[in-house]
């Protein structure tokens, strides 16, 4: 059926060039990558881009990578920074054979903590999962269990906006490992390295960068998981061993995109330079007061996540009354160059979902938020 004459005056609105952020990547990932870092990565090329990731040239960025997130991080004596290729999505895999010996718990309530469990549920070398499961739009508690040698949970729900805390299970044994999915959290979100034991993810999302790899911060008691497992058969090249082995050397064990290396290494500096974690973090709890505070006062919209302590400081997501088509809303903003704030897909909310990385400047999320009270007043 072709479009309405009304329909496409529409979807033909133009956003007055006052109200259009500066930079319109709202993505929750792949995120805003730094325009400083993009121009950083074309006057390296020449030298860097098609070279071997098994030379000094390479290997000296890898090196500096894991260094970068060891200060970052603030972490410990005896952790340590595991790379690897094939992104977070790979590292579920990977830790079903290499940091799960028997049985994992799960806390899940989106899309991505349940992925994770199903990877465990399907392996046939482990037991049927611990699962406690939370409606979408908050979040459960894990608590000591004795039938389970590992805790899985994200650190931040990317397809909720949902927050948690990471801290261990009360109740937790030594010998028992806490796994947490920091992909759209690392680096937006305040951490203490001893609440975890394997904190991973991946730089396409507050690091600013492409996907494509995955990266580990690893305490001590994963470190020995993973090497006392090394004999367990898996695919070499989900093998955390050899990752292991291979980080050591400042490389890893397949071909990685350079350019994501050189982008993840300029971030991490970047980090560093502004004030390190605590900055970045600060980054993203004024982009979340501005985009919250914005929903909060309007007649129209609404955070999902009723419980501020649970609201993302790294993904909002923003529900809109029946009326207000968010849609329609998305297409248009798309269509003047607003991007990539479309909700999950598989949540199916008449929402919106906005990405509050440190990349991400305040004030275009604050001409962001009027740009949709102008499209949501001529769509009306």
């Amino acid at each position: 059926m072709p479009p309405t004459p009304d329909a496409e005056a529409r979807a033909a609105l133009v956003i007055p060039a006052e109200l259009r952020p500066a930079d319109g990547r709202f993505g929750s990932g792949p995120s805003k990558v730094r325009p400083e870092a993009v121009a950083a990565l074309a006057r390296a090329a020449p030298t860097f881009l098609g070279t071997s990731h098994r030379r000094p040239g390479v290997r000296g960025l890898v090196g500096r990578i894991r260094a970068g997130l060891h200060e970052l991080f603030g972490l410990p004596a005896g952790y340590e920074v595991v790379l690897g290729v094939g992104g977070a999505t790979a590292f579920w895999d990977a830790a079903s054979f290499g940091l799960i010996e028997r049985r994992a718990a799960h806390l899940v309530h989106g899309e991505f903590s349940a992925k994770f469990a199903e990877v465990t549920r399907a392996a046939p070398h482990l037991e049927d999962p611990v699962i406690v499961e939370h409606p979408p739009g908050g979040h459960g508690t894990l608590a000591g269990d004795d039938r389970v040698d590992a805790y899985c949970f994200p650190h931040n729900e990317t397809s909720t906006g949902v927050m948690v805390d990471v801290r261990r299970p009360a109740g937790a044994t030594g010998d028992q490992l806490v796994l947490v999915d920091a992909t759209s959290a690392a680096g937006g979100l305040p951490v203490a390295p001893e609440e975890f034991d394997a904190y991973y993810f991946a730089p396409q999302k507050c690091f600013g960068g492409d996907g494509g790899l995955w990266v580990a911060l690893c305490s001590p008691a994963a470190v020995e998981r993973i090497e006392r497992l090394a004999d367990r058969w898996c695919p070499a090249f989900l093998n955390l061993a050899i990752a292991l082995a291979n980080s050591r050397r400042d490389q890893t064990y397949n071909t990685p995109a350079l350019a994501t290396l050189f982008l993840l290494d300029d971030q991490i500096r970047w980090m560093i330079r502004i004030g390190g974690l605590e900055a970045c973090v600060a980054r993203c709890r004024a982009n979340a007061a501005t985009v919250y505070g914005w929903a909060e006062a309007s007649p129209v919209a609404t955070p999902f996540v009723a419980d501020p302590a649970a609201r993302s400081l790294v993904v909002a997501t923003i529900d809109f009354a029946a009326e207000v088509d968010a849609a329609r809303l998305a297409a248009v903003l798309r269509a003047n160059g607003i991007l990539d704030t479309e909700p999950y897909r598989k949540l199916g909310r008449n929402q919106l979902r906005i990405a509050l990385f440190p990349n991400i400047e305040r004030e275009d999320l604050e001409r962001l938020a009027a740009a949709i009270d102008w499209v949501i007043e001529r769509l009306a």
